[in-house]
C-alpha cells in the first residue's frame, strides 16, 4: 500500500509541474501575444515570464528588442493606474535589458534603462521616494518627490540593489548587491555600500584603480561546441596541474 501511494504521489508531482510548465508558457508576455497589458512597444524577442509583478501604465512604457524579464517583475509608469501621463514615454527598457526576478521599476517620472543592463533579483529602481517635511503628518500620507532616474548602457546592477530618484548612471557601471545608489556615478565605476560609494574606477592611463585582484576569465574560444566543452571537463588532471 505505501508503494501504491508513493506512485500516486509520484505521478501527481510530475502532472501538477507539466501543467504548471503549460501555464508559465500559455501567460508569458511576448510582443506577439501581449496577453492583457498594451504596452507602447514590446520589442522583438522581448519575453515577460509568468508570473507578472504589478503591471500597469503600460501605454507609456516601452520594451526594447530581446530582453528577459522574470517572473514577478513589477513594471509601473504612473502613481496608480489608469493615469493620463501625457504623449511621452516614461518608463522605457533599452534592447537586450535582463531583470531578474522580483525586481521593481517604478517610473511616477522618467527612468530610462540603456541597453545590455543586467540586473539581478530583486533589485529596485524607483523615481520617486517619500517625503518627512511636515513633522506633525505621516510620512506615507506626505507628497513624494520624484526625479528622473538613468543606467546606462552595459551595466551591472546586483541582487538587492536599490536605485533611488535623481540617479545617474553612466556606462558599464557595477552595482554590488545590496548597495542604495544616489547622486551620479561615472563610466566604468564600480560602487557598493549603503549610501552607495565609488570602490574602483577606470583609469584610462594606468587601468583599474585599485587594481583587479583576479585575471579576467578566458572566454569559450569561437567554433567550440557543448560536446567538446564536456568532453574537455571530464580530462583527468594531470598531477602537479592547476585546477
Amino acid at each position: 500500500m505505501p508503494s501504491l501511494r508513493n506512485t500516486f504521489s509520484s505521478l501527481s508531482s510530475r502532472a501538477v509541474h507539466r501543467i504548471w510548465r503549460r501555464v508559465q508558457s500559455a501567460g508569458a508576455v511576448t510582443a506577439r501575444r501581449p496577453g492583457p497589458y498594451a504596452f507602447r512597444r514590446i520589442g522583438t524577442g522581448t519575453r515577460l515570464a509568468f508570473p507578472q509583478g504589478t503591471v500597469f501604465g503600460t501605454p507609456w512604457i516601452e520594451l526594447g528588442d530581446h530582453c528577459v524579464i522574470g517572473q514577478d517583475v513589477t513594471l509601473t509608469a504612473g502613481m496608480m493606474p489608469d493615469l493620463d501621463l501625457g504623449p511621452d514615454t516614461v518608463l522605457r527598457l533599452g534592447n537586450g535589458v535582463v531583470l531578474g526576478r522580483g525586481s521593481h521599476i517604478i517610473a511616477d517620472t522618467r527612468v530610462e534603462v540603456g541597453d545590455d543592463v543586467f540586473c539581478g533579483p530583486y533589485v529596485y529602481i524607483t523615481s520617486t521616494n517619500h517625503s518627512y517635511d511636515d513633522p506633525a503628518r505621516p510620512v506615507g500620507k506626505q507628497w513624494p518627490r520624484t526625479a528622473p532616474v538613468e543606467i546606462g548602457p552595459g551595466s551591472w546592477i546586483g541582487a538587492g540593489a536599490v536605485v533611488l530618484p535623481g540617479a545617474t548612471l553612466g556606462r558599464n557601471v557595477v552595482v554590488a548587491a545590496g548597495a542604495v545608489v544616489r547622486g551620479r556615478v561615472p563610466d566604468h565605476a564600480v560602487v557598493a555600500g549603503a549610501p552607495a560609494k565609488v570602490v574602483r574606477r577606470l583609469d584610462p592611463e594606468k587601468g583599474w584603480q585599485p587594481p583587479l585582484r583576479t585575471p579576467p576569465p578566458v572566454p569559450v574560444p569561437e567554433g567550440v561546441t557543448p560536446q567538446e566543452l564536456l568532453a574537455l571537463a571530464e580530462l583527468p588532471q594531470q598531477p602537479g596541474g592547476e585546477g
